[in-house]
């Protein structure tokens, strides 16, 4: 039975019986539907920032050095995971472990804000283990990205938490980086991302070029992150409602099948049907893996993408590279894609 399925026939019963506390409560988790938004509070020089690994192993200590220096550029104390240097496999430490430290830093009242290390592989085996009423009652700041985006669409999807698609503590962090973290999260700006122009050096633009898809202009909740994990969390009550969505991918390493398989998955589960806007970041070390030949990505954006007739584009700078947009998930924003701007209407903090 699809979601549309389910609802109608709950809804049939509306005029025979008042529904329950507890029948609304199933509804919501069955629908991914968000009840109420939730927003950690404004970071302030002082604070203390909990770092962690929930997915992938470090390979090294300088990473958490480098990490600890980042967090002190902007004035943070930091508080390391207790598990932080744990391996089991390729994991940070087992799923028990990773759990272990993610609540913790929710649980900690000292702590203002969860800065994940890096991402990897992993975060998807927390998602049923997570004590969602723990995170609710502590809202705060959690950036990360690529595997990262299993713990951002959970915490939206069961309690409507805020979080940050973004930059994790093993990214190079640019001045470019720095100056859009300190608009996010000291000063809590209405972030406007448009890629940058082209240099005096140049009669047109060579980088970070972005590529309309379908011109328009659109409004509505922003939703998004990688493209695998986004899949991959298909028919799970772990991702939210996409209607009248603003929805953004990126994808790293990913040959140009595998990226086909993803946006079927996308358009079967019925999600680009749902949104009103397609922001499509960077792909980095993407292509065709040979033989016979292989889709190239303006074919699936042809063929996925442009039929829904929804305001679309390419190229923003959103996903592994390392001057890339800080990107709250869950707030409201205008794109548009005649120039690529993403705008933010509603502030991501309180």
């Amino acid at each position: 039975m699809n979601k549309r399925t389910f609802l109608k026939s709950i809804g049939l019963g509306l005029g025979a019986f008042a529904i329950s506390d507890h029948t609304v409560k199933a509804v919501s988790e069955a629908t991914g539907a968000v009840k109420s938004l939730l927003k950690a509070k404004v970071l302030k020089e002082g604070d203390t920032i909990g770092i962690i690994t929930p997915a992938g192993a470090l390979s090294e200590e300088e990473t958490i050095t480098t990490t600890k220096e980042v967090l002190a550029y902007f004035g943070f104390k930091v508080k390391e995971g207790k598990h932080i240097r744990s391996r089991y496999g390729n994991l940070a430490g087992t799923d028990e472990e990773r759990l272990e430290d993610l609540h913790a830093m929710f649980a900690d009242k000292e702590v203002h804000g969860i800065l994940c290390i890096r991402g990897g592989n992993g975060a998807s085996r927390l998602l049923s283990k997570i004590d969602y009423d723990l995170i609710r009652k502590n809202p705060k700041v959690l950036l990360g990205y690529s595997d990262i985006t299993a713990l951002i669409f959970a915490f939206y999807a069961k309690v409507g938490l805020v979080s940050f698609h973004g930059v994790v503590g093993s990214s190079t962090w640019s001045t470019y980086v720095a100056k859009l973290f300190k608009e996010q999260f000291l000063e809590n700006k209405l972030a406007v991302y448009e890629n940058p122009k082209k240099s005096e050096n140049h009669i047109v633009q060579y980088k970070d070029r972005i590529q309309t898809i379908t011109p328009g202009i659109a409004e509505g909740t922003i939703l998004g992150g990688n493209l695998t994990l986004l899949s991959g969390l298909c028919g799970t009550p772990y991702l939210p409602d996409f209607k009248d969505a603003i929805l953004f991918v990126e994808e790293i390493d990913e040959k140009s099948e595998r990226l086909d398989r993803m946006f079927c998955q996308l358009m079967n589960a019925g999600i680009l049907s749902q949104i009103k806007g397609f922001i499509f970041g960077k792909c980095t070390n993407c292509g065709p893996s040979g033989g016979y030949g292989s889709l190239s990505l303006d074919q699936m954006m042809n063929d996925y993408i442009k039929p829904l007739g929804i305001p679309a584009y390419s190229g923003a700078m959103i996903g592994h590279i390392s001057d890339q947009f800080l990107m709250p998930v869950g707030v409201r924003v205008r794109m548009d894609a005649n120039t690529g701007k993403i705008e933010y209407l509603e502030k991501s903090l309180l």
